[in-house]
């Protein structure tokens, strides 16, 4: 794979050896990031959480880009680097640019959210790490010691962030203690961690459970700190962020510095044009029903799942069917990437289904998590064209390829330098494509569909409005001409889009929490809707048949890109 790139050329350093020996470099401090790309895989450390440990992160950054500097200097020194050596240093640069910009502003002081935060990620880590072997199990016995460290330097960051008066919004406070409670309970001593190492051999039977009861007593003191302590502090503090911080953490997620003014015009008009489509298909699903009506009619009384198990089986033949129709007609797929595991997601996590990469040599094959939510039915209505985001043709297709073509790339663009709006505005345009290719005709299905899109467009809407401050517009069927403020955007996203009461509420605690990572999906999906219509148009100008397939696996094979750059490189594929 990539990493053996790393090594000292005749011609010295390049962008690319730069940006790997950062990916390792990063694996080293931040063993979160080992275990996600499968590097390392005998250090049972967890990361250190506390101010000094991001420091270090930071610092890491600070150097590789003066390395970078060093060797796109020596680049040109040399006759200059050729086109892919730029693409990559430009997206490291930007990257480390950005990052180091969030963190300078003390974004990780108060990194406290509903999902994505340092201790979200520390529990994630145990479900990514291999449980076949006794040894496997005692890699997790070790780490999972280190749980009460890790969450006591976490909280030592919270606290600095406290004192410096930068503090998570009170929405953040609340939902997290929630979320923890789900974590402690149970029947099983240790909470989740202890129904986690449940199978685990016997011989470490005692050692894991002992562990799991520490990791989780840790939680649970945590948890009674930030009600008792820290949410106390946080209780004067806007949920909103404000423009200037919000245009900080769209560079972060988008790789591009938007007009939001522009972006929120455009969402307004994506807006009516899908609420009219969704009139239509809400016809032929209950004759006489608006979109809410025959949403809520698809939801209780449409076809459903039962059981968790069902639902996660249903999901994986969804995702093989479509591998398997998809292949060698739309997409030329190498064999590592036939292979997409349907899991559940643990308990307490966020609403929202996910997916998670394969590791750098597939060991771990790609997997989409569903959040059951303590649910034993689920309906399929919107269930199918999230699948085909979260997982074939969606984000599978798309981390999955990166990760088989690093070694062409470099291990950085195709795993740390990912782009969220890229990498969403791609599953987003996965969705489209399968509609465009027939296989949203059943009207539950579809409308399941336009209810993804309508979610997006709103999220833009309203994840700019609260952030910058903005008004809804005089045109709006909401309150016009009235601030979005977070109780109105609730109540507005309720009002057009079929979601459940709870995944309305975590969802917008998320947009809170997550400033400015909601827009990229809509916004992703235009750029790439537009780099594809200007290869089309690049095509039929020199006479010549665009070819999907070849533009998809092209597509797919240039690794990351912010928004900045995304619809020019697409276009001249």
């Amino acid at each position: 794979m990539a990493d053996e790139l790393i090594t000292e050329s005749e011609d010295g350093p390049t962008p690319r050896r730069v940006a790997d020996a950062y990916v390792h470099a990063l694996a080293e401090l931040d063993p979160l990031t080992a275990i996600y790309l499968g590097l390392n895989p005998e250090d049972d450390r967890l990361p250190d959480l506390s101010p000094a440990g991001s420091d270090a992160v930071a610092g890491l950054a600070r150097r590789t880009l003066a390395e970078l500097d060093a060797a796109e200097s020596a680049g040109a020194a040399r006759g200059g680097p050729d086109e892919a050596e730029q693409r990559c240093a430009k997206l490291l640069r930007e990257r480390l640019t950005a990052e180091l910009a969030v963190h300078d502003a003390g974004e990780h002081l108060r990194s406290l959210r509903n999902l994505g935060s340092p201790l979200h990620n520390v529990r994630e880590a145990f479900t990514l790490m291999p449980t076949e072997t006794e040894h496997d199990w005692q890699l997790i016995a070790r780490r999972l010691a280190k749980v009460p460290t890790a969450v006591e330097q976490y909280r030592s960051s919270l606290a600095e962030g406290a004192a410096r008066g930068l503090y998570a919004g009170p929405r953040q406070v609340t939902t997290v203690i929630g979320q923890i409670d789900e974590w402690v309970a149970g029947e099983v001593p240790g909470g989740w961690f202890g129904t986690f190492v449940q199978d685990a051999p016997a011989p470490l039977a005692d050692q894991l459970s002992g562990a799991a009861v520490e990791a989780t007593a840790a939680l649970a003191d945590f948890r009674d700190w930030l009600g008792g302590v820290y949410g106390p502090g946080a209780a004067g503090t806007p949920d909103p962020v404000g423009r200037e911080r919000y245009a900080r953490w769209v560079r972060y997620w988008t790789g591009a510095d938007l007009d939001l003014d522009e972006a929120y015009r455009w969402a307004w008009g994506q807006f009516h044009d899908l609420e009219a489509q969704m009139r239509v298909e809400a016809e032929k699903v209950r004759p006489g029903s608006t979109p809410m009506e025959a949403m809520k009619w698809l939801e209780t009384d449409g076809p459903a799942i039962k059981g968790a198990d069902a639902a996660r089986e249903y999901l994986q033949g969804l995702m093989d069917q479509a591998i398997n129709d998809l292949q060698g007609t739309h997409f030329d797929l190498a064999e590592p990437l036939l292979k997409v595991e349907s899991k559940l997601a643990p308990a307490g996590s966020a609403a929202a289904p996910y997916y998670t990469q394969p590791s750098l040599d597939f060991s771990r094959p790609g997997r989409t998590w569903l959040p059951t939510l303590g649910r034993e039915s689920f309906p399929v209505w919107d269930l199918v064209s999230t699948w085909y985001h979260e997982g074939v043709p969606g984000h599978h297709l798309q981390l999955a390829q990166w990760t088989y073509v690093a070694d062409r790339l470099s291990t950085y663009q195709v795993t740390l330098g990912g782009v969220s709006a890229n990498v969403e505005g791609w599953a987003l345009y996965a969705e489209r494509l399968m509609d465009e290719l027939g296989y949203l005709t059943d009207p539950g299905h579809r409308l399941g569909y336009l209810n993804a899109q309508m979610m997006r467009a709103l999220r833009v809407i309203v994840d700019i409005g609260m952030h910058v401050g903005l008004d809804f517009p005089e045109d709006s069927p909401f309150k016009p001409g009235e601030p979005v403020l977070p109780d109105d955007a609730r109540e507005f996203f309720g009002r057009y889009c079929g979601l459940s009461a709870e995944f309305l509420d975590s969802e917008l605690i998320r947009y809170l929490g997550l400033p400015g990572q909601a827009i990229g999906y809509k916004l992703g999906e235009r750029a790439w809707l537009q780099g594809r219509a200007a290869a089309r148009a690049a095509a039929e100008a020199r006479g010549e048949e665009f070819d999907p397939k070849a533009w998809h696996m092209a597509a797919l094979s240039q690794g990351s890109l912010g928004l900045d750059d995304l619809v020019a490189e697409l276009g001249a594929l």
